[in-house]
């Protein structure tokens, strides 16, 4: 999916078996937060959106999307509520992450009211090399956006933990 594109809709439940529909968000900038219960970059990710979150008000939607094989919904459960996270839905043989080619959590894309991708890849800049990120890439593609500027970067390579994607026969 390229930058600048509109993004397809998909339909996915949360853990309590709401419907989420991402057309429902238009008007709102949605940050699409592939996420893993188990993956410490993830982690990192979930606090700091909390806090962003709170910056951003009703402006900003985050939708965090659990995508791995290998979590169960009672794993993802109790992850969400230690984290405090609102809100996960649940990608059943991860048919959104292939649909966005998301490979890492987090691997996050930022859409704007329109519906256009306009930010894709890393969260931050946390890399093997730096544990403690300086930047925030998605808060910086959201607060350009609600300045009525374009992200930029519009793209960076994720990093984080690989999707767990078992080929079920």
């Amino acid at each position: 999916m390229l930058t600048g594109e509109r993004v397809p809709d998909f339909t996915l439940p949360d853990l309590q078996g709401r419907i989420h529909i991402l057309g429902d968000y238009r008007g709102r900038i949605v940050v699409l937060n592939f996420w893993s219960a188990e993956c410490p970059y993830s982690g990192q990710a979930d606090a700091r959106l909390l806090e962003f979150g709170r910056e951003w008000g009703e402006a900003v939607v985050v939708l965090n999307v659990a995508s791995n094989d290998n979590e169960s919904r009672e794993q993802v459960a109790a992850v969400l509520r230690g984290r405090k996270l609102p809100v996960v839905l649940v990608d059943e043989r991860h048919r959104v992450a292939d649909q966005f080619a998301a490979q890492t959590t987090p691997h996050c894309f930022v859409i704007d009211g329109q519906g256009l991708l306009r930010y894709q890849g890393a969260f931050d800049d946390t890399s093997l090399r730096q544990r403690q990120p300086v930047r925030f890439h998605v808060k910086e593609a959201v607060d350009a956006l609600l300045a009525g500027r374009s992200p930029d970067p519009a793209s960076i390579q994720p990093f984080g933990c690989a999707i767990v994607r078992i080929m079920l026969e």
